[in-house]
């Protein structure tokens, strides 16, 4: 089974992870045909036999192992991010906002985010919508750290959250 892996808050702060060692870890996991995608904490790969929980764990504990400290992902079939690219469902005017996606840690926090962000969501500036396990956000370029919902995702809310562009969704999709 093709699986994507999404590390949660490195290759910011301060917090680095290169693409060699996440390979090397996720291959140490047994992963195969495994490649990383941009620098930000992406990677591809086939893990046979296996489910969401029992690989989440298997590269989580192999990055505490290697970089000698606790780095969250989320973990989900290739297929399911392939859904999650088609069906973002703001337009795509890049020119005017950007595409994200926002990909809870764990099973509860995409419900819980996507109401606290229609508490606060100035609907004049940005969009966000509830998906399959996800929250879709569209935020106006250059405003997509001081908008309501960034600041949301800024705090604790986005601790248990990774956010990525839809570009590198697709990009994750197509590798």
């Amino acid at each position: 089974m093709r699986w994507v892996c999404l590390l949660r808050g490195v290759n910011v702060g301060g917090v680095t992870v290169r693409n060699t060692d996440l390979t090397a870890v996720v291959e140490a996991a047994g992963g195969e045909r495994v490649r990383a995608v941009l620098a930000s904490g992406n990677i591809v790969f086939d893990a046979p036999d296996a489910d969401t929980d029992t690989v989440r764990a298997r590269v989580e504990a192999g990055l505490r192992e290697r970089m000698g400290r606790d780095v969250e992902a989320v973990v989900l079939p290739a297929s399911a991010l392939a859904a999650v690219a088609a069906a973002y469902p703001f337009p795509r005017d890049d020119d005017v906002a950007h595409p994200y996606v926002v990909f809870p840690l764990d099973a509860g926090t995409a419900d819980a985010l996507h109401a606290q962000a229609e508490r606060v969501v100035d609907a004049e500036v940005e969009r966000v919508a509830p998906g399959e396990g996800v929250v879709y956000w569209r935020a106006p370029r250059g405003g997509s750290t001081t908008t309501p919902v960034a600041r949301l995702l800024a705090g604790v809310a986005g601790r248990r959250t990774t956010t990525r562009n839809l570009r590198t969704v697709e990009r994750l999709r197509d590798a």
